[in-house]
């Protein structure tokens, strides 16, 4: 006689199936992927300038201009490819809103791909974001929601997901897993490709900056994958806790108050910003980042944001540094956005007085450099 424990061994189980397939979803999906992929396709790329420099010196700087994308900025790569991370996902939804932590050129970019494919978009920043993004954010059809403490973005997007049944994009997590690092037109990708008819196609030192830390992640697995002897070098502005994070190994290390170098600089160690990738860091003041971009407007005639300037000053300290061991090759930094976004901070003494910056022993270091190849002490 069968026992009643074995009796049960053997009786068939249902199949358990739950099906959540929504055909007008799937093809709003695919509509939505397609315009984001459409955009980058009738996107020529960026160019890369040349940063001029004494011939015999035998260096060569260049500078990889994003503010040429169309809404201005680096970022813009960084929107496209996580908004295609969240479409394939399944996290963004027609007719729900996204929502940004940003401290200002994210957001623009972000609100341009939001606008894009049709849905809302807010962008909660610091009240102190420049009057100019916030124009960009709006004009793009996105919301600016301001909080006073920097520090509070986070939870205030997270919170406002919630309540919105949005999407919190969270670039400061995303950034280095929603970018294809291998390739796929990536910034390296187009960096050395680029440079392959110059006379130093591989560079000595790439320098970017930290915002999220996904830039610097994705150029370093690049070069570490293709196998090349770039090293890489990432610069960071006062306020931040990047480079303490970074010389201490301690992913616990925060600041107290917000960065002055919009779109850069974090008060805590973002979960984007790969340590073991970088093979240098500089801690750069904010006087010497107006400094560089004046510079730089001085050199080329072309004004760019703060961020520009604390890449450039790192990458003038490198080429200081080759030209006094008699090195030659090339360096590539970053122009990550344009300056008239800024006229009112990093291109106004009243503004600089204000913050109590003062940039002229900074600017003097810069034109010795330029005019004998030393750098002052």
């Amino acid at each position: 006689m069968t026992t009643p424990e074995k009796a049960r061994i053997h009786e068939p189980m249902a199949t358990l199936d739950v099906d959540h397939s929504d055909a007008e979803y799937r093809h709003w999906l695919k509509e939505a992927v397609r315009k984001v992929q459409a955009d980058a396709n009738r996107s020529a790329d960026t160019h890369l300038l040349r940063f001029p420099l004494p011939e015999t010196w035998g260096i060569d700087l260049y500078l990889k201009d994003e503010s040429t994308h169309i809404t201005g900025s680096l970022k813009h790569r960084l929107a496209r490819s996580l908004f295609l991370y969240g479409l394939c996902n399944g996290w963004i939804r027609r007719g729900r809103p996204v929502i940004e932590a940003s401290s200002g050129s994210t957001a623009v970019s972000e609100a341009y791909f939001a606008k894009l494919i049709g849905v809302p978009f807010i962008a909660v920043m610091p009240r102190t974001t420049s009057a100019e993004k916030c124009r960009l954010i709006e004009f793009h059809g996105g919301q600016c929601h301001f909080v006073d403490d920097p520090r509070k973005m986070y939870e205030e997007s997270a919170a406002l997901a919630a309540e919105t049944g949005g999407h919190y994009m969270d670039q400061f997590t995303y950034a280095e897993r929603a970018t294809d690092w291998r390739g796929n037109n990536n910034i390296a990708e187009s960096i050395y490709r680029q440079l392959k008819l110059e006379r130093y196609p591989e560079p000595a030192w790439i320098v970017a900056t930290a915002g999220t830390g996904g830039t610097s992640a994705t150029i370093a697995r690049y070069v570490h994958y293709m196998q090349y002897d770039t090293r890489i070098c990432v610069a960071d502005p006062e306020n931040s806790c990047f480079f303490a994070g970074w010389t201490t190994g301690n992913a616990d290390v925060t600041t107290d108050c917000g960065s002055r170098i919009e779109g850069i600089g974090r008060p805590r160690m973002e979960p984007s910003f790969v340590p073991g990738a970088v093979d240098r860091m500089m801690k750069v003041p904010d006087a010497a980042s107006v400094a560089a971009v004046r510079a730089l407007e001085q050199s080329i005639g072309r004004k760019a944001g703060g961020s520009t300037g604390t890449g450039l000053w790192s990458a003038l300290k490198i080429v200081a540094e080759m030209v006094a061991t008699r090195r030659t090759g090339s360096v590539v930094t970053l122009l990550c956005d344009p300056g008239d976004r800024y006229l009112d901070k990093y291109y106004s003494d009243e503004w600089l007085a204000a913050q109590g910056l003062d940039v002229a022993p900074y600017a003097k270091a810069i034109d010795s450099l330029l005019a004998t190849g030393v750098w002052p002490d």
